[in-house]
């Protein structure tokens, strides 16, 4: 098990999350991020945006999700 928190996923606190895999720790990450995007939460919003434009360019969102899976995989396991 290993452990991200939300920034290094890219996002914008301190929010820890722990998996297995990084399929599922994108998927607690996501999760945590509509939470945010509906309490309205400013800087989890302005994060959003930014990303939305990684998902306009294919070759810089392959690029930014193969870099967070690089830290997920250089990552110590969790004890």
């Amino acid at each position: 098990m290993k452990k991200m928190t939300c920034k290094q996923l890219g996002g914008a606190c301190e929010e820890k999350f722990h998996a297995n895999t990084f399929e599922k720790m994108v998927e607690m990450s996501k999760k945590h991020g509509m939470e945010m995007y509906k309490a309205g939460d400013k800087e989890h919003i302005k994060v959003m945006n930014k990303m939305r434009e990684h998902m306009n360019d294919p070759d810089a969102m392959k690029n930014y999700v193969e870099s967070k899976k690089k830290l997920f995989d250089a990552l110590p396991d969790d004890k």
